[in-house]
């Protein structure tokens, strides 16, 4: 489904859901062939059109209920010093209470109903990175294993990371503003690119052109900009200044890379981890704090495992399942030399 657009696709939408909710009217007040004809014949001229009549039909079941609950309301017995005209204002009172809430809830329906169909929902298998041109000219990039939802609605634009990993590279619109959601934090921007990360405890920002602003919780909203990052915790802001060597680092997998420099084996397992369905495992803590660099594709492992072997103390063992257990490789002892004869 493609996401809306701003103006005009905002306007054509809500005279087809007028349109439908016309002709349900109409064919319920006078259920005549012609009607129910006219009616069929317009839902199957569009797909928005059957969109358009299921959510009407929805809608109008709900207040046809609840106008059956509220005829169903008896009122409480009243007493002989209430008169006609007390009674007649509570009656015409009811009335308006069921009315109000039929209203309210046919607006909510509809409400909800257009939020959850307007919703784009992307994602990554382990492995996979994609690439998604949006609607409004902006480009979303998926790491591997990863989950995004976007929205557009007449005055934003809006991003929730599920999980994984993404890159934006944001049009610019600056009356609609592009914000994206990871957990408790909102980073907010008009046309940039940056980067968002969430790891277990806490959510890694890079900001590699322009200027975004963030804000976790209550507290108030920070500034970044190109060049920077920023780490994020549920109440907590730290930002902090990049190199150019650390941007490339957390941007290498744009490109399909992954990017040590002086990693220990156990960051480098769990880098390659992401992109691989069965684990690479530490088997000995001797091998995990040793350290590792170098350029590697991200589906690569095993040309990362063997580097490993050449260059360091580990041994590499294939288990069954696909996965792999890494353990630390005692060095062989030297020969010692003969005695010299007495």
């Amino acid at each position: 489904m493609q996401a809306s657009g701003p103006g005009s696709s905002c306007g054509s939408r809500t005279a087809i859901e007028a349109e439908a909710a016309r002709l349900l009217a109409k064919l319920s007040s006078d259920p005549t062939p012609q009607n129910e004809a006219e009616l069929y014949a317009w839902v199957e001229a569009d797909p928005r059109h059957a969109v358009a009549f299921a959510q009407a039909e929805a809608a109008w079941e709900a207040a046809e209920r609840l106008k059956c609950a509220a005829a169903d309301v008896q009122l409480p017995p009243l007493t002989e010093m209430v008169s006609e005209e007390q009674q007649r204002r509570l009656s015409r009172n009811i009335i308006i209470a069921a009315a109000l809430a039929v209203t309210l809830f046919i607006i909510a329906a509809i409400v909800t109903l257009r939020t959850f169909n307007d919703v784009d929902r992307y994602k990554t298998a382990v492995g996979e990175i994609r690439n998604v041109a949006l609607s409004d000219g902006s480009a979303l990039h998926l790491n591997s294993d990863s989950e995004a939802e976007v929205r557009y609605t007449d005055n934003g634009r809006k991003v929730r990371l599920i999980k994984g990993e993404a890159s934006f590279q944001v049009a610019h619109d600056k009356d609609r503003p592009f914000e994206v959601e990871a957990r408790s934090a909102v980073v907010r921007a008009v046309g940039t690119v940056f980067n968002v990360r969430l790891r277990p405890s806490l959510i890694e920002l890079t900001v590699t052109r322009g200027a975004i602003t963030v804000r976790c919780g209550d507290k108030a909203a920070q500034r970044v900009a190109a060049g920077n990052g920023a780490v994020l915790q549920p109440r907590n802001i730290v930002l902090t200044r990049l190199d150019p060597d650390m941007i490339s680092q957390r941007t290498a997998w744009r490109h399909g890379m992954i990017v040590l420099n002086g990693e220990t084996v156990e960051q480098a397992a769990g880098e390659f981890n992401r992109y691989r369905v069965a684990p690479i495992l530490i088997g000995d803590m001797r091998a995990s704090s040793l350290r590792i660099s170098g350029h590697f594709r991200t589906n690569d492992s095993h040309g990362f495992l063997a580097q490993m072997q050449g260059r360091l103390p580990v041994r590499v063992v294939d288990g069954e399942d696909g996965s792999v257990m890494l353990l630390y490789r005692d060095e062989p002892e030297q020969a010692k030399p003969a005695p010299t004869p007495a």
